[in-house]
C-alpha cells in the first residue's frame, strides 16, 4: 500500500501527497497530512483545519474497500497515535490510543494474559479504523469489536475533545462506537477484555447441501462457525471455534505453514493470477482448490485461531441479512453463478453474530448472517457485485460499511430501525460537515 510521505506534526501545512488503499482501488490527494501523537496535537490539528476551511478525515491501514476516509483536505495518518495506555485488570479494560494496530494490541494482551472476546480474521487494521468500519468476525453470542467498546474519546469539529461511556455523553457514545468518522476523530478507545482462555478449530470439508441444510444447528452448537463455499462447486470448508480446557496443541509448523501460507497464499495467488488470464480456467481451479484443504484440528489461544495472514489481495462486497435468510440466500447465490456464468475466483465466506444496540451496527436489532463475496485485484466484478448486491438487498441486506456497495442514505433509512439517532447526533457534532466527504453524502445524506 502507497502512504503518504508528508508528515507534520499537530499543525503542518506541506501539501500531503496522495494515499491509497490496501486493495488500490481508492486513492486519495489530500491538501495537507498530519500524523499527531498525542490527543492534544490531534484536537490542534483539527482546530486549525477547520479555520483554514479544510474538511477532516483520519485514515487507518487502508483495509476498506470504500472511499470513507478520502479526501481532499485534511488527512490524519495513524502512524505516532499509537500504543497500549492502560490496562485495569479490576475493570477488565484496556485502553489503547486510535491508530494502535489490532496485532500490537492482540500480542499486548496475551503478553499479559488477557484477550478480546471475540475478533475479525486479520490484525493488519488499526482499532479505530476497524470499529469505525464494523469490522467483525463470527459469533453466536459475541459481537463485533465495535459492541466490545466501553469508553471512547472524540476530537469533534470545535477541537474540543468528549469523552464518552454509557454513563458520560451516553448518546454520542452510542453512536460514535461505529461512527464511519462522521462524528469526529477517534483518538482513544477502552475495550472490555477478559483473562486468556483456549479456542480448539475444527476445520473440514463439507457439501454445500449439507451445510445450507444444517446450517441453523450449526450456528446452535458452536460458539463460532464460520465456512465456505467455493463457487463453481459443491463444496464448502466450515470452522468451527469453541472454548476449551486444552492443552495448548497448536498446528505444527510445517503443515502450519502449508495451509496458512503455501495454500491459502502462495498457491491460491498463482490460481488466481491463472484464472485472472485464462477466465475459462476459473471452474477447473475452484474444483482443486476445494479439495486442496484438509480437516485439521489444533487448539491455541483466541487471536492465533481466529486470525489468520491475508496476502492475496482483492475487492469485496459483504451484506448482512436477518439469520434466518441465510440458506435462501445462499441457493439463491449458487444459482446465479451457475447461470450467468461469472468465473469466480474467490470462495464466499459466511459468518454470524448476534443482534446488538449500536445504531449503525450491520448485526443492529436482529440476528446477523454475513454473506461476502470477492473477486481477485484486476479480475472484473461490477457485473458479478451488482448481481449480488440485487439479491442480498431483496432481503433487506445491509452493506459492510467498508466494503463495496451501491445503497445510499434513502436505502439505509429504511433497513436501519435507528438510523435518525445516528443522524441527529451527527446534526448536533457536525453540522457543518467538517467530517464529511463523498462517500458519507451518499450513505448518511448531506
Amino acid at each position: 500500500m502507497a502512504a503518504s510521505n508528508a508528515a507534520g506534526g499537530s499543525g503542518g501545512r506541506g501539501s500531503g501527497g496522495p494515499w491509497r488503499n490496501w486493495a488500490g482501488n481508492v486513492t486519495t490527494r489530500p491538501a495537507r497530512t498530519v500524523t499527531p501523537s498525542s490527543t492534544e496535537e490531534l484536537a490542534t490539528a483539527v482546530r486549525t483545519a477547520v479555520d483554514d476551511g479544510l474538511t477532516v478525515k483520519a485514515v487507518g491501514t487502508g483495509h476498506s474497500f470504500t472511499s470513507a476516509a478520502a479526501t481532499d483536505g485534511l488527512l490524519v495518518r495513524p502512524d505516532r497515535l499509537t500504543g497500549v495506555r492502560t490496562i485495569d485488570r479490576t475493570a477488565g479494560t484496556v485502553t489503547v490510543a486510535a491508530g494502535t494496530p489490532l496485532v500490537h494490541l492482540n500480542r499486548t494482551l496475551a503478553a499479559h494474559g488477557l484477550s478480546l472476546t471475540n475478533m475479525g480474521d486479520i490484525m493488519e487494521q488499526t482499532v479505530s479504523g476497524a470499529t469505525s468500519t464494523g469490522t467483525h468476525g463470527t459469533g453466536r453470542d459475541s459481537a463485533s469489536l465495535a459492541a466490545q467498546i466501553t469508553a471512547l474519546e472524540l476530537v469533534t469539529a470545535d477541537g474540543s475533545v468528549l469523552r464518552c461511556s454509557a454513563k458520560e455523553n451516553p448518546d454520542v457514545f452510542d453512536a460514535a462506537r461505529l461512527g464511519l468518522g462522521a462524528l469526529g476523530v477517534v483518538s482513544e478507545l477502552t475495550f472490555a477484555v477478559e483473562p486468556e482462555f483456549l479456542l480448539t478449530a475444527r476445520e473440514e470439508p463439507m457439501s454445500f447441501d449439507e451445510v445450507t441444510g444444517r446450517f441453523d444447528e450449526l450456528v446452535a452448537e458452536n460458539e463460532h462457525f464460520e465456512f465456505y463455499w467455493f463457487p463453481h462447486t459443491g463444496s464448502c470448508n466450515t470452522k468451527r471455534n469453541n472454548r476449551s480446557q486444552g492443552p495448548a496443541a497448536p498446528p505444527g509448523r510445517v503443515s502450519g505453514w502449508i495451509e496458512d501460507e503455501l495454500l491459502s497464499n502462495g498457491v491460491f495467488q498463482v490460481a488466481c493470477s491463472v484464472g485472472r488470464a485464462v477466465p475459462a480456467a476459473v471452474p477447473g481451479i475452484a474444483k482443486v482448490s476445494s479439495r486442496a484443504l484438509s480437516a485439521r484440528t489444533y487448539t491455541d489461544i483466541p487471536y492465533k485461531v481466529f486470525t489468520s495472514p491475508r496476502r492475496v489481495r482483492f475487492l469485496e462486497m459483504e451484506y448482512a441479512l436477518p439469520r434466518t435468510a441465510a440458506a435462501e440466500a445462499l441457493r439463491e447465490l449458487k444459482t446465479l453463478v451457475e447461470r450467468c456464468r461469472f468465473k469466480v475466483s474467490f470462495p464466499v465466506e459466511v459468518r454470524t453474530a448476534p443482534a446488538d444496540d449500536l445504531p449503525l451496527s450491520t448485526a443492529s436489532g436482529r440476528d446477523t448472517v454475513y454473506l461476502a463475496v470477492h473477486m481477485y485485484r484486476g479480475t472484473p466484478h461490477q457485473a458479478y457485485f451488482a448481481a449480488v448486491e440485487r439479491i442480498m438487498t431483496a432481503y433487506a441486506g445491509r452493506p459492510h460499511w467498508g466494503k463495496l456497495h451501491t445503497r445510499d442514505a434513502e436505502y439505509l433509512a429504511g433497513v436501519y430501525p435507528r438510523f435518525d439517532a445516528f443522524t441527529a447526533v451527527r446534526d448536533r457534532l457536525d453540522p457543518e460537515r467538517r467530517f464529511g466527504n463523498g462517500y458519507l453524502r451518499r450513505v448518511l445524506g448531506s
